[in-house]
């Protein structure tokens, strides 16, 4: 209690200085308060006088994410590179929530929306914790590189464990709710600034996303690519938005005016600042050949509206200048968008204008924190497969045989940029806590070594290897043998999959994936299991779509965990236990094979996720299995014919709990083009709810529509449309799975 009151002392002395000392420089000269730092003024106002006062060569230097501090006017150094991706990361303890793609998985942005709230206030609080040591370095400040709303078009991208999935208006509506939890809702300052990433048309390979030129159809950059980006901006006001690594119709995006100036912000009104991704501009010229120096590369950016550099690329700007590249206006544009940025977080103002001024560094890492990040992963858990209801167990289960790789791993808990958890809780360790009071007998085994660790064994000694493997296949044996049941937690992990990763395992490259299969062993064990006759059920720890055709075939309950943050071995047993009525729905087709998709490397949707795949796939988008049953009835559509002037169409149904257990429906609902239409998606999701009904009682459900749902890009004037005709809704528990069905005429 006393260091936490020194501290609290400490983070409020520093928190004045900081304020002071800005306006002790100035003030002091002339015993007036500068414009930059008078409160009476707008922000715009403040920022370009403070831009005014900056020399050529401190203005070059505050365009880099590293600003330095600018004594003379009483302005300490800021960093702005800083991540919370799913909890305030890179920046020691912090609460860690589900990996990105678990989040999705909840299709329920209100509690997403409550998740940023919570991580803003610990990033608040961190911030100041620094500031009370005058530290100003990476991952310490205020401007946050999230969320990644790029389409998770391929399963084999690497980084797809980073966004909300494969469809474009569920990642609207989560991205949404974390750009406004974060930001905040002070009509004056942010909590903290969100930046949308990775603008645009990037999803993979990995290996190449420094020197691939992605051409996808206008159809499918305005259906698929952008519509997530303009609903952040427009809807969410985003503040921050990140260019991508690749080039878009050959021009690097970083330097792409049609990107940046005539969508980003001709259309879509878009006021805040541009950041590089980090060290992106040098791959101008290092990579992608688009100009043969530095001095050309930070030119072209800067003019093409990228205000901020991650990296130092920017020091060439003053030969930019003198080579009649650009002119210093043009800094001083980009320029006021960062300070406008630093003054709406409140930084340039005194404490007690700013709201969010008062959260104390003791606000990270609370229980309710941890109790809520337990709650997401409880809504990410998705029941893939539960034959003869085995699930959930009875608590009064004697003797549980725990088996697989993953079962007592922590890096499966926290996915990449991610935080440090004070006290992570593995699958086992959650398990043990649930029923260990009841057990006679727990066996852990790890029965087959996780892919990255066996590859390096086989390159030591692969006799030893081959017979390490053996013992630990025996001895997993041995603990089903005397078990009532088995628990396999096995899968893939964020060593095998993520940015840019030097992996050597087979299924594996430069942190993508060459195959979707469940590695080969873990397969060959669980054969094994089954044949033992004992039930086996399958938890699975991943961050992108698995293959297991065998598995779904033979094993009697499959679990997808995801990545479920620093309570998901408690949630997961949560749901295995029958404590919580597992609700979450896949937010990626699951395919049966690699085999199904088209070449990774080509842009095109032709044939990628559920609204354009032709095949069955191994679990469609949007599907998830309770514990109880749930009855759909009663669909009314408010205008059964509207125009395209009308703002939205709302849907009601009725949804009943057929089963014996309270629990959670998400209602889907999707859209059908008219058929006259050529080259639309199949179905595409309109509107979704997450509704919890009690066991033999209804709910009455209402769907709102937006009219936005029913355009499609017409090519043939460059435009989105409304095409009048006949629309059907589909509505159900999955992509695939219909309840009910509804018509609609658009006059």
């Amino acid at each position: 209690m006393i260091k936490m009151l020194k501290m609290s002392l400490l983070w409020f002395i520093a928190l004045n200085l900081v304020t002071l000392s800005l306006y002790s420089q100035e003030t002091g000269k002339s015993g007036n308060t500068p414009k930059y730092l008078d409160v009476k003024y707008s922000f715009p106002e403040r920022a370009a006088d403070l831009v005014g006062r900056l020399t050529l060569e401190e203005k070059i230097l505050q365009m880099q994410y590293n600003a330095p501090a600018v004594p003379r006017l009483g302005i300490p150094e800021y960093n702005w590179w800083n991540e919370c991706l799913h909890g305030v990361a890179r920046n020691g303890i912090a609460t860690v929530f589900p990996q990105a793609i678990g989040m999705a998985a909840t299709w329920n942005p209100e509690l997403i929306h409550g998740e940023a709230g919570i991580i803003s206030t610990e990033a608040r609080a961190k911030y100041y914790e620094a500031i009370a040591k005058n530290e100003h370095g990476i991952y310490q400040g205020l401007t946050f590189w999230s969320p990644n709303i790029n389409i998770f078009r391929d399963p084999r991208w690497g980084r797809g464990q980073e966004t909300y999935g494969e469809d474009p208006f569920l990642t609207a509506s989560i991205g949404k709710a974390f750009v406004t939890g974060l930001q905040g809702d002070d009509p004056k300052y942010f909590k903290v600034i969100s930046t949308a990433k990775h603008f645009a048309v990037h999803s993979g390979p990995e290996p190449d996303r420094h020197r691939f030129d992605a051409w996808p159809s206008m159809r499918d950059l305005y259906e698929t690519y952008l519509p997530a980006f303009e609903a952040l901006v427009k809807e969410a006001k985003v503040y921050s938005v990140m260019s991508c690594y690749n080039r878009v119709y050959a021009t690097p995006a970083s330097a792409n005016t049609f990107l940046l100036k005539e969508i980003l912000r001709d259309k879509w009104g878009f006021s805040g600042y541009v950041v590089s991704d980090c060290w992106a501009v040098s791959d101008f010229y290092n990579f992608h050949k688009f100009v043969p120096s530095p001095d050309k590369a930070s030119a072209l950016a800067v003019r093409a509206g990228c205000d901020l550099a991650c990296g130092n690329e920017y020091v060439h700007l003053n030969e930019a200048i003198k080579s009649g590249y650009l002119t210093e206006a043009d800094l001083d544009l980009s320029l006021t968008r960062l300070f406008e940025a630093r003054m709406k977080l409140g930084l340039f103002d005194p404490p007690s204008m700013v709201p969010y001024a008062a959260i104390p560094p003791s606000a990270n890492n609370t229980k309710e924190n941890s109790l809520f990040a337990r709650k997401v992963a409880q809504e990410s858990i998705v029941l893939l497969k539960n034959e003869n209801n085995i699930l959930p167990l009875s608590k009064k289960v004697k003797k549980v045989a725990v088996i697989g790789p993953y079962a007592n791993d922590t890096s499966v808990l926290l996915g990449n940029y991610n935080g440090v958890p004070s006290a992570p809780v593995t699958i086992l360790q959650g398990i043990m806590s649930k029923v260990g009071k009841n057990l006679k007998s727990m066996q852990y085994n790890i029965g087959v070594e996780r892919p990255e660790v066996m590859a390096r064994l086989m390159k030591e000694n692969e006799a030893n290897a081959v017979s390490n493997g053996k013992k630990l296949a025996e001895d997993a044996m041995k603990a089903a043998a005397g078990a009532d049941v088995v628990i396999f937690v096995g899968g893939i992990s964020p060593n095998l999959e993520g940015e840019e990763m030097e992996v050597k395992v087979e299924g594996f490259a430069g942190g993508d994936r060459t195959s979707l299969d469940i590695p080969a062993e873990q397969i060959k064990l669980l054969e094994k299991l089954k044949n033992t006759g004992k039930p086996v059920v399958l938890v699975l720890t991943n961050g992108s779509a698995l293959s297991f055709g065998w598995a779904k075939d033979n094993i009697p309950a499959i679990v997808e965990a995801w990545y479920p943050g620093q309570e998901g071995g408690n949630a997961v047993a949560d749901v295995l236990f029958g404590n919580y009525n597992p609700a979450g729905r896949l937010p990626v087709t699951f395919y049966n094979s690699v085999n199904d998709l088209p070449a990774f490397e080509d842009y095109s949707m032709e044939g990628r996720t559920y609204k354009y795949f032709k095949g069955k796939p191994l679990y469609p988008f949007g599907y998830g299995l309770s514990y109880t049953t749930f009855k759909y009835s009663d669909l009314k559509i408010d205008k059964p014919e509207i125009s395209s002037k009308d703002q939205d169409v709302i849907v009601s149904l009725k949804l009943t709990n057929a089963g014996k257990l309270d629990g959670d429906e998400v209602v889907q609902v999707y859209l059908q083009q008219p058929s006259g239409l050529s080259n639309q998606p199949i179905k595409a999701l309109a509107a979704f709810k997450r509704v919890n009904v009690k066991t033999g009682t209804s709910a009455d459900v209402q769907l709102t529509i937006p009219v936005s749902q029913f355009r499609h890009f017409d090519t043939t004037i460059g435009e989105y449309k409304i095409e009048p005709g006949a629309y059907t809704l589909l509505i159900g528990g999955s992509s695939d799975d219909v309840k009910l069905t509804g018509n609609l005429q658009v006059k």
